[in-house]
């Protein structure tokens, strides 16, 4: 038995009640917040009898022992490719030598970020486009060796801490082990490639066995859903929600923005939530500030000895100067050198470069107007008033950010907020509730999904009248123009968890013989700015597959209907399917079916 424990979220008087676990078993929930600076695991023991809901709290070279629930997202790789360091292990001491000699390499942001979680990035979507240059993966590593690596390593994190800190804590591992569900929380932007990815990532790091069983175990969240979890579980939504009013959840990170509209809708048990607008997900967490300074730090320093010098005086101001700037009417500093290091010119006096406040205050600048226009832009799309923003992750640590949205947004009516405590444990806690609670319910399609057809000629209609090149005829003696996008589920359509999109299509030929053994139907996401696509030529480059839909055939050839053509009485085979998508869940999902006897098949 797991000894009896306080529940380590926030204190139940403020929380929605929970339901008691139903499950057969007890099993372990591991939800993993692979942060671009920092990472965490939280983690829940389900039994019927009591909830376990905790932090890993401890992992090895970490200075605070017990104290910190997150880890600095680094490793490191020797000339060989093999793990050499991660975490905290990389910051630890001494290994600057170790580093030279060696040759190691290291997947990571320039100044202590990493970088390896951007290069998942969707790169077809502006919201996600990175305007700084992400420095290169370590030699003969792809993006999906080092996301293996790094989940691997906080999996053995989380093993050794609930043996070392439970009792019995070897037994009640081993009994848990194959019953493990782990939550991988990812940006808003990120769509089904990026979990495809982590998924497969997943499972090389022996997290789950290769098998549908296993990697049914792995489930996904975005960074804002998971963060609207952790507002409820706070108590911070509950005022906000009395007025049947919604809520803004900002999650600043270090290397995404991402924004999440939500309200409540009524339910005869329990909360339930649904998006009220589309998420949004922006490259302009805390690590672009740093970004900001060093290119000016660059300019600065370029004709001078301290040139050599900016990567560590940007290291400096990103660990010490950015996290307690307040005051862009005061000087601030940048302590990197000693006492010998002077240039009266530029600032420097024993080791201190000076800046002025509002040159600091400009670093800052994109990221905090890219969350105010944001905001805005959310409440005006939204179905619902927005009057309660709450801002959540590590990046809310900022004062200067926290203030500067502040003065902006409340002149608005915005009621803005920050938990006073732990915000950046949000997401890897918003994991294990998203999990266990579940309390969104509907969701946003943010973009337009369909699939490529081709349509009736119609010589009166100028958009056909301009594809009359591409005319070809059909089994039916039909003419058609191809090039058409025929939309499954329209963009901004409120989607509920049980809701299936569909819409039938045909293929058609002289012969039954002529008919496809397997088709492969692209599902196409339209990202532009038009409400209603019709056309694949225009704004093509806004059209992207976001999955391929392959389907063996012949056994639809049983449910093949015959028609007679009227003008020549002969005939053509007519072979009916569905495309069926949904989008409810967290993860997006399409299937193809038919109907055999009377029976729908998928």
């Amino acid at each position: 038995m797991v000894r009896p424990a306080v529940e380590l979220l926030p204190s139940t008087s403020i929380m929605p009640a929970r339901s008691p676990y139903t499950g057969a078993s007890r099993k372990l929930v591991l939800a993993f917040d692979v942060g671009t600076t920092y990472s965490g695991i939280s983690y829940s023991i389900l039994d019927p009898e009591l909830y376990y809901i905790g932090s890993i709290r401890r992992f090895p070279a970490q200075e605070q022992v017990g104290g910190d629930s997150k880890i600095p997202t680094i490793i490191f790789y020797d000339k060989n490719g093999v793990v050499r360091a991660v975490g905290a292990e990389a910051l630890k001491e001494g290994l600057d030598d170790m580093i030279e000699e060696e040759g190691w390499t290291k997947a990571e942001w320039r100044a202590s970020h990493l970088l390896f979680k951007l290069h998942l990035r969707p790169t077809s979507d502006s919201s996600t486009s990175v305007t700084h240059k992400i420095p290169p993966l370590p030699n003969n590593k792809t993006v999906l060796d080092v996301f293996t690596d790094f989940l691997r390593y906080l999996f053995k994190c989380a093993q050794t801490y609930i043996q070392e800190t439970h009792a019995n804590g070897a037994d009640l591992w081993a009994s848990l082990q194959d019953r493990i569900e782990f939550v991988l929380t990812h940006p808003n932007g990120w769509e089904g490639a990026q979990q495809a990815q982590m998924r497969n990532a997943a499972v090389h790091a022996g997290l789950v066995p290769d098998a549908n069983e296993g990697r049914s175990r792995v489930h996904f969240v975005t960074e804002g859903e998971a963060s609207l979890h952790f507002c409820i579980q706070s108590g911070l939504t509950i005022e906000a929600m009395k007025s049947g009013q919604g809520v803004l959840i900002v999650d600043a990170g270090g290397g995404t923005i991402d924004i999440s509209a939500y309200g409540q809708t009524p339910k005869s048990t329990g909360l339930s939530f649904q998006e009220i607008a589309p998420a949004q997900c922006y490259f302009q967490g805390s690590i672009f500030v740093t970004n900001h300074a060093r290119t000016f730090l660059e300019d600065l320093l370029r004709d001078s000895k301290f040139f050599d010098d900016v990567d560590h005086i940007t290291q400096c101001f990103d660990k010490t100067t950015k996290l307690r700037f307040r005051n862009s009417g005061e000087p601030q500093y940048i302590r990197f050198g000693s006492a010998r290091d002077k240039d009266i010119a530029l600032g420097i006096r024993s080791g201190q470069l000076r800046l002025k406040g509002t040159d600091v205050s400009t670093f800052f600048e994109p990221s905090v107007r890219c969350i105010i226009d944001c905001i805005l832009e959310q409440r005006k799309s939204a179905s619902k008033t927005i009057s309660s923003v709450f801002l959540v992750g590590g990046f809310a640590a900022s004062d200067w950010l926290f203030t500067q949205l502040q003065i902006s947004l409340e002149p608005l009516g915005i009621n803005f907020c920050r938990p006073d405590s732990h915000v950046n444990k949000a997401v890897a806690d918003g994991g294990i509730s998203f999990y266990i609670d579940h309390f969104v319910t509907a969701r946003v399609a943010k973009y337009a999904y369909g699939i490529h057809v081709c349509t009736p000629y119609v010589s009166s209609n100028i958009e056909h009248l301009r594809r009359s090149s591409s005319i070809w005829r059909d089994a039916r003696g039909i003419d058609l123009i191809s090039r058409s996008f025929d939309i499954i589920l329209p963009k901004n359509r409120q989607i509920s968890e049980s809701t299936e999109f569909r819409r039938s299509y045909f293929y058609t030929a002289k012969t039954t013989n002529g008919l496809p053994d397997q088709i492969s139907e692209d599902i196409l996401c339209y990202r532009g700015s038009s409400g209603s696509p019709r056309w694949t030529d225009e704004d093509a480059a806004m059209y992207f597959t976001l999955c391929t839909l392959t389907a063996d055939t012949r056994r639809l050839k049983s449910t093949i209907t015959v028609f007679q053509r009227a003008y020549d009485s002969s005939c053509y085979y007519q072979m009916n399917f569905e495309v069926i998508l949904n989008f409810g869940l967290t993860e997006f999902t399409a299937q193809l079916c038919w109907k055999e006897n009377g029976q729908e098949m998928r």
